[in-house]
């Protein structure tokens, strides 16, 4: 149920899976030849099929659609309308996502944030509506998705000797 309902939400404010997908698949493939998309999008998929991932996401665009109506008070309202930047609620909600995959999360997120690839550029420079959040936590979603790959790649190099 959760699932479904934040996919909506997130097609609702204009991202499907496929784009986000679309930027793990661009972060990823330099370190793994044979990755295919349709990878990417499973891992996006399985890391929003998590619990905790779905509710940071639906608070995430409930606070962004309360800016929309005007619905905080001064002076958070202004500083949302103007995506101030030291304000780094949104960043903070977006990294409880990454989190969960270790210090590569965390890396792409930042990666992410400041070079807002795909569908983070669009929601960035989108005027028509309010996207403090979203933006941020499809950033989260996307570099937790990548780590999540990243980790499970079986030509990773291992280190198995043992000192004796």
């Amino acid at each position: 149920m959760n699932y479904t309902m934040a996919v909506s939400w997130l097609e609702q404010r204009g991202v499907k899976l496929e784009a986000i997908a679309e930027i793990v698949y661009k972060l990823q493939k330099p370190y793994n030849a044979l990755l295919e998309l349709e990878q990417c999008l499973d891992s996006v998929k399985s890391v929003l099929h998590k619990r905790e991932v779905q509710y940071t996401l639906m608070t995430g665009i409930a606070m962004d659609m309360m800016a929309e109506r005007k619905q905080w008070p001064e002076p958070l309202q202004s500083m949302l309308e103007a995506d101030e930047s030291l304000y780094g609620v949104d960043e903070t909600l977006a990294l409880g996502i990454t989190s969960m995959f270790g210090m590569i999360g965390l890396t792409s997120f930042g990666y992410l944030d400041k070079n807002k690839l795909g569908i983070l550029g669009q929601l960035n420079n989108d005027h028509s509506g309010i996207h403090v959040f979203l933006d941020d936590l499809v950033a989260g979603l996307a570099a937790a998705a990548s780590a999540r790959i990243a980790h499970q790649d079986p030509n990773a190099v291992k280190y198995d000797k043992v000192d004796s």
